[in-house]
């Protein structure tokens, strides 16, 4: 794929748009960038190509606040990274052998049984099973391979649980940037990545590290219920827009 090739000016506005859109809501409220920007990627790209450009945006951020992820994350993370690790080749070769249809219905409930769970009661804050962590981690794998879209399993594990605001958020960057990290690799070893997409995710990045930046001074000035609100309206918009996509 050569740079820029087949894209207008339009496009690549719009591209960079979304990439601060979705950096200032990860900044916020600790995930979102993958479930808003890959359907928009997907509109130029192939659905592998938008996944994959995806990751290198994550991965690229997560290293500039790795010392503050690894310091703030709860050990439950590593735990998750582990799984998704194991599952993510598994996820990606699925996508690579399914219609766009069935990709985009999967990816459609599981963004809405998020945004369902996000409206449970909140659990104690060491309310997290063995059984229902190893869950989070193999469905957050499948859903890094497949869609690019670790997040609709980790969101509720954390932010469902009455934690420290900075925890659940160090926690979920974490195991977004390890899980992109593994997305990459999984793509490279079945032959699916292509090394071009790195300077197209190198002219993104500005974008994403402002947008990050800004989303992540304005979450410190809000308080916490508001910003649980955030989480919910973002997985509940993630999630209408997946159904629309699925069944429009």
């Amino acid at each position: 794929m050569e740079l820029f090739a087949g894209y207008g000016t339009a496009a690549v506005i719009a591209a960079l748009l979304a990439a601060f859109g979705s950096a200032f809501v990860r900044g916020l409220t600790g995930f979102g960038m993958a479930i808003l920007l890959v359907p928009i990627l997907a509109l130029a790209l192939s659905p592998v190509d938008a996944v994959l450009l995806a990751n290198f945006l994550s991965v690229f951020i997560g290293l500039t606040e790795i010392r503050r992820l690894l310091r703030g994350a709860e050990r439950s993370a590593w735990v998750i990274i582990a799984l998704v690790a194991v599952t993510t080749p598994l996820g990606l070769y699925a996508l690579s052998v399914t219609s766009p249809d069935m990709a985009r219905l999967v990816i459609a409930f599981i963004a809405l049984s998020a945004f369902v769970a996000i409206l449970l009661p909140r659990r104690g804050a060491l309310d997290h099973h063995p059984a229902t962590t190893t869950g989070v981690g193999v469905l957050s794998g499948l859903m890094t391979g497949y869609a690019g879209m670790p997040g609709p399993p980790v969101v509720p594990y954390y932010v469902g649980r009455d934690i420290p605001r900075e925890v659940a958020k160090a926690s979920m960057m974490l195991i977004f940037t390890c899980a992109s990290s593994v997305g990459l690799a999984s793509g490279a070893a079945i032959g699916v990545l292509d090394w071009s997409l790195v300077p197209l995710a190198a002219l993104l990045f500005p974008a994403v590290l402002l947008g990050n930046r800004l989303g992540d001074k304005a979450s410190g000035r809000i308080e916490d219920r508001t910003w649980r609100i955030s989480v919910g309206v973002v997985l509940g918009g993630a999630a209408v827009g997946a159904l629309w996509k699925a069944f429009g």
